[in-house]
């Protein structure tokens, strides 16, 4: 039977070497080039006349950078050797695990189009690499309760508006407003200003007061509801900022203090104190044995 003190041994020391290849600027400069020369093999195929002359030399080179992903991930996970659990605590790590392994999976294999879809998800990995670009992803995650409610008011905005421009334009401009969906798209179009200038002379020969539609939807949807929804985003990357910032400050695995070093600096801690105390003990007893021979002598 293996004895569980050199088990455990062994993957601290097994960890200890992974670490020190993840941990190397080199390592990670290499699998930052691959997923970008990945993404250029991507590029490369969708050309029909290159992708069927040089269909080997393409297979080829994807299959060198999927086996350089494998042993990465192997490097990865030796890493964590001595704490699994904490592996499958990253985002990251679960991402970039199911990534790679999806390639293996057959029925993922045999379907070029998800296949490909998966593919190009490893373009998101450079996000390890950059810590910026993996702020704005997590921003971009934690702003999306936010921007739920953002949708549904905005679509409550566009349907008022857009039912009330149905009730006054469907009979003179049926193209756009003839039924409450034209009208939506109308109005969603409008969102960005493009056409404004148009919509807004088109419905002056219709009725004066269509300046009075035009001017609040523009003012309510353009500039009210985008500002909000670039609110929620910004207070979104501030959060995503300092959990970065906290992360940052967790020493990775195998970089925090050692337990038995810990346990012997608070031994030699405590130590020392013994000896100030018995230090400070003889010098007492020889203070009050001076003190007790002058009184002995004074006596006599």
């Amino acid at each position: 039977m293996t004895d569980p003190m050199q088990a455990g041994r062994g993957r601290m020391k097994l960890a200890a070497r992974c670490r020190v290849v993840t941990e190397a600027q080199a390592f990670g400069l290499v699998i930052f080039c691959a997923i970008l020369f990945n993404a250029a093999l991507m590029g490369l195929e969708t050309y029909s006349g290159l992708a069927a002359e040089y269909r080997q030399v393409l297979g080829a080179a994807e299959n060198c950078c999927l086996a350089l992903f494998t042993v990465e991930m192997l490097l990865r996970l030796g890493a964590y050797a001595d704490r699994p659990k904490a592996f499958f605590r990253d985002p990251w790590n679960l991402f970039d695990l199911a990534i790679v392994a999806s390639a293996f999976l057959p029925m993922i294999r045999e379907n070029t189009t998800v296949l490909r879809l998966l593919r190009l998800a490893r373009v998101l990995r450079t996000a390890r690499f950059l810590p910026h670009l993996r702020i704005l992803l997590i921003a971009v995650g934690r702003s999306l309760p936010g921007t739920a409610s953002f949708l549904f008011i905005g679509a409550l905005v566009l349907y008022v508006y857009a039912m009330v421009g149905w009730v006054c334009f469907a009979d003179s401009d049926p193209q756009h407003y003839g039924s409450v969906g034209r009208a939506a798209l109308t109005l969603f179009l409008l969102t960005t200003l493009d056409g404004l200038t148009d919509a807004v002379r088109a419905g002056l020969q219709i009725s004066r007061l269509s300046i009075i539609y035009y001017a609040s939807y523009a003012l309510l949807a353009s500039f009210v509801l985008v500002n909000v929804l670039i609110g929620v985003v910004l207070n979104s990357l501030d959060e995503a900022r300092e959990m970065e910032d906290e992360a940052s400050r967790v020493p990775p695995p195998g970089k925090g203090p050692d337990p038995a070093t810990e346990v012997r600096e608070r031994i030699a801690t405590a130590r020392r104190a013994l000896d100030d105390i018995e230090a400070g003990l003889a010098t007492a007893d020889a203070r009050a044995g001076r003190q007790l021979e002058s009184a002995t002598r004074t006596g006599t």
